[in-house]
């Protein structure tokens, strides 16, 4: 495994990257809503990208080895989809719950988030269902700090989800990145203390625990992208980039829409 290390100034333009791309999820907040297509939000977001931020949206034509590439430029996961839901022309519905997976490219760094979002009222399950999850990834990430290990952060979001009748989907995981979209090391949201790699400052990777309400298990659909829960139980994911500092993490996909940390996070 060959982690690469950000300096001062690599950090400077991840924090630009991150931010722009939790900038796009603020500029969304009001498009997403009963009626409008994932269609829409991907040309909305697709423009803002390109034409407001100069910048490249790093998911359009993306191939990994074994993929093809991937058609549009954010991703839109729906109630049981797990995660790289294709944008498509079905409206979204009173109740629905949706992940927008954003990453940008400006100056050749990533940026990459990823938000939930409740189409009008929702009900009480979808919406503890997005509360966890958003608890799970910053049971995480305030694990981050040098000298502990990967294997703390999956376990810090294994052990909450669980605890809360939840499962953590494992075929899936966080992943370092820089220059790259994805780099080492790969950030497993579930595992053993005091285990994996040793966090270091200048390490910078995504914490993207997915969360189902039903069994972890997932299957992939026709398309070759999106996954989905296998008993069709809803899904949830949250996203942030975060970086190992001297003193313990810095997260840069924080915009002046992001939502506050959760309350633990402010009085530890």
């Amino acid at each position: 495994m060959s982690i690469t290390l950000k300096t001062a100034a690599d950090l400077e333009g991840m924090r630009v990257a991150g931010r722009l791309a939790a900038e796009v999820l603020d500029m969304l907040v009001a498009h997403v809503k009963a009626g409008v297509t994932t269609d829409q939000l991907d040309r909305l977001a697709h423009d803002h990208m390109v034409q407001v931020q100069g910048a490249i949206p790093a998911p359009l034509n993306y191939a990994p080895p074994g993929y093809a590439p991937y058609p549009k430029s954010i991703c839109t996961s729906i109630n049981h989809q797990v995660c790289h839901g294709i944008p498509n022309d079905r409206p979204l519905k009173e109740g629905d719950i949706v992940n927008i997976d954003i990453t940008v490219i400006k100056d050749g760094w990533h940026g990459d988030t990823s938000r939930m979002f409740v189409v009008g009222a929702g009900s009480i399950a979808a919406r503890r269902l997005c509360t966890l999850t958003y608890e799970a990834m910053w049971r995480g990430i305030a694990k981050v700090r040098p000298g502990a290990r990967l294997g703390d952060i999956g376990h810090a979001i294994q052990t909450f989800a669980e605890a809360q009748g939840l499962a953590v989907v494992r075929e899936f995981c966080g992943h370092g990145i820089g220059r790259k979209f994805h780099e080492d090391p790969q950030v497993l949201h579930y595992g053993r203390p005091g285990t994996l790699d040793e966090l270091v400052p200048g390490m910078v990777f995504t914490i993207e625990p997915m969360i189902n309400a039903g069994g972890r298990e997932i299957r992939e659909l026709g398309d070759g992208w999106t996954i989905v829960t296998k008993d069709r139980s809803l899904s949830a994911q949250w996203e942030h980039t975060v970086a190992v500092t001297e003193s313990g993490y810095e997260v840069l996909t924080l915009s002046a829409g992001s939502p506050p940390p959760p309350a633990f996070v402010n009085a530890t």
